[in-house]
């Protein structure tokens, strides 16, 4: 009933900032496997086959994919173990590696230890990997037969480099509907990009955290010197309830949520213009085949619309259950069960619950330990799309970073 009666109050510009989050995440995805469908077709699968060969070069592209700021690295490498192009200890790899957007905070805020956290991150991405390597006889969890690898087919990958601007030609004067579609898909994002609706800071300040990004970079400037920041996340990011004059409930947080992103907003924006120019120009150049076959019937179709739902549901969830649950009230002053409390929020599959563990630790107040595993459970937004794709590899890919966690936690407390 309190749940119903949250969903009939729910501003229309939180909807709006779900479906923003929504979109962002979807995008991204979508237009990886747009691109790395194209390049592995052109290429007759020989780049991707060179991949599936090594699994010691899977589990290094993996951490370097891990390792960079933001999901779009773990999107691709989720990706990539959807199609079978990399294992479950690639895969592990990069989940583990990665800490999603609060690396842009960390390096930004405490550079020196930030790189040590990502080197312990990185060994111990290794080590689990490499057990994994030796010990799993399926590597491919969730993924019960070969319908998700790539297709390709004989024809297609030779003949792509013949006659291509006669090719150009006939595609733009004898356009069919399903390459009609795709670049008014393709323009579209451009053109919802451009407009910012969608928003490449994709508010991060909203559904679990309390806070944005700036209101955190302002406090911890301006109270540092002065108090903890843990009464400060409690003093200044206290959500309220609040009655209307027509007695319906509103919610409401001190902390501001219009912000600017800064870098991180404008290098998410200029990865999807690039992204989509370049769908754009394979949507036009590419053969009616491909299109027909890969991009709608395989991307299109059997893909983003699982993408988008798990992701929105997801989202949709967190934000209801965060005006009934007070996140930062949930920290304790006894080690272990703080520990417990970290791993647990690290299970949370978006980017913004780990901001508290973060603030905390910028300031002193929480344990390497601690803060080593919140940072070893949680991937940011990266694994929702496996979450859609293989709840059984989300789930395992959990459990292993859970016990992984207590672990390091317990021996560094």
């Amino acid at each position: 009933m309190q749940i119903e009666n949250f969903i009939k109050t729910m501003s229309l510009q939180t909807l709006y900032i779900i479906l923003q989050q929504t979109l962002i995440i979807t995008t991204l995805v979508i237009g990886m496997m747009m691109v790395i469908e194209f390049i592995n077709v052109r290429t007759g699968g020989l780049w991707s086959k060179r991949l599936q060969k090594s699994p010691w070069i899977q589990i290094l592209f993996a951490i370097v994919m891990g390792f960079i700021p933001g999901c779009l690295g773990t999107y691709t490498v989720v990706s990539l173990y959807v199609h079978r192009v990399v294992n479950f200890p690639a895969l592990m790899a990069a989940l583990i590696t990665t800490t999603g957007d609060e690396a842009f905070f960390m390096f930004s805020l405490f550079p020196e230890k930030a790189l040590l956290i990502n080197l312990i991150l990185i060994t111990i991405a290794v080590t689990v990997s490499t057990i994994l390597q030796f010990s799993m006889k399926n590597k491919f969890i969730g993924l019960r037969n070969e319908e998700h690898s790539f297709p390709v087919h004989e024809n297609e990958s030779c003949s792509h480099s013949h006659h291509h601007h006669h090719s150009v030609k006939k595609n733009i004067k004898n356009i069919s509907f399903v390459r009609a579609l795709l670049i008014t898909l393709s323009l579209g994002v451009l053109t919802l990009v451009a407009s910012g609706v969608i928003d490449g800071s994709h508010h991060l300040n909203l559904l679990m955290g309390g806070q944005s990004e700036e209101s955190v970079m302002h406090s911890i400037e301006r109270h540092q010197d002065t108090e903890s920041l843990s009464h400060q996340v409690h003093s200044h990011c206290h959500h309220s309830q609040q009655s209307t004059d027509n007695g319906q409930q509103t919610y409401s947080s001190d902390c501001g949520h219009e912000h600017s992103h800064g870098g991180e907003a404008d290098w998410i924006r200029i990865i999807l213009i690039i992204l989509f120019v370049a769908i754009l120009i394979i949507n036009i150049v590419a053969e009616e085949h491909f299109l027909e076959e890969h991009m709608w019937q395989h991307v299109i179709k059997v893909h983003l619309p699982k993408i988008f739902f798990w992701t929105f549901a997801v989202i949709l969830c967190l934000t209801i259950l965060n005006n009934y649950v007070n996140i930062h009230d949930l920290i304790d002053s006894k080690p272990f069960i703080v520990l417990l409390i970290a791993i647990l929020i690290g299970l949370i599959p978006q980017s913004g619950p780990h901001l508290v563990f973060l603030i905390l630790f910028a300031n002193g107040d929480l344990p390497l330990g601690i803060f080593l595993a919140n940072c070893i459970v949680q991937d940011g937004h990266g694994a929702l799309p496996l979450l859609a794709e293989s709840r059984k590899a989300f789930f395992l890919s959990k459990g292993i970073k859970v016990a992984i966690a207590i672990i390091v936690g317990m021996i560094l407390n």
